[in-house]
């Protein structure tokens, strides 16, 4: 029966003509010895030129097309998005994550750029001295010998 056949045909044609794009991979599969399954996706905002995952794990950087170095949290929360130069091509980070680094191939330039991250500590309740609205900051050292 030709039927199967052409019903699969239609979903092609249907999908096709639709302008969907083709996913990156199956969600799950194997080949020979290697196995996988999708863990996570996110949309990106942009065309991607670069990316790269800091070493503790927390924080993915994507350089895309629109001079944009996007941060997400490994589950896809975009913490904060830092401007570029037109002409950046790549990026990497420092091993302690403190530093973004930037190749700008259009300008033959390098570029060191300290970051750091605002996170909120909820200190309802704790003791304080002075006003209770005053700006905190906390210095973490975590380079001692």
């Amino acid at each position: 029966m030709k039927f199967p056949r052409l019903y699969t045909g239609c979903l092609i044609t249907l999908f096709l003509a639709s302008g969907a794009n083709a996913l990156a991979v199956p969600d799950a599969g194997q080949d020979n010895r290697v196995e996988w399954n999708v863990l996570q996706k996110w949309p990106t905002g942009g065309k991607t030129l670069d990316m790269v995952h800091s070493l503790d794990g927390k924080y993915v950087y994507i350089l895309n097309d629109k001079q944009m170095v996007q941060v997400y949290t490994t589950q896809g929360k975009l913490q904060g998005s830092i401007p570029v130069e037109e002409g950046v091509s790549a990026i990497d980070i420092a091993p302690l994550g403190e530093k973004l680094y930037l190749i700008n191939n259009k300008n033959q330039t390098f570029s060191s750029i300290a970051v750091s991250f605002i996170v909120d500590v909820d200190i309802s309740g704790s003791p304080f001295r002075g006003p209770a609205d005053a700006p905190v900051t906390i210095a973490l050292f975590t380079d001692f010998e």
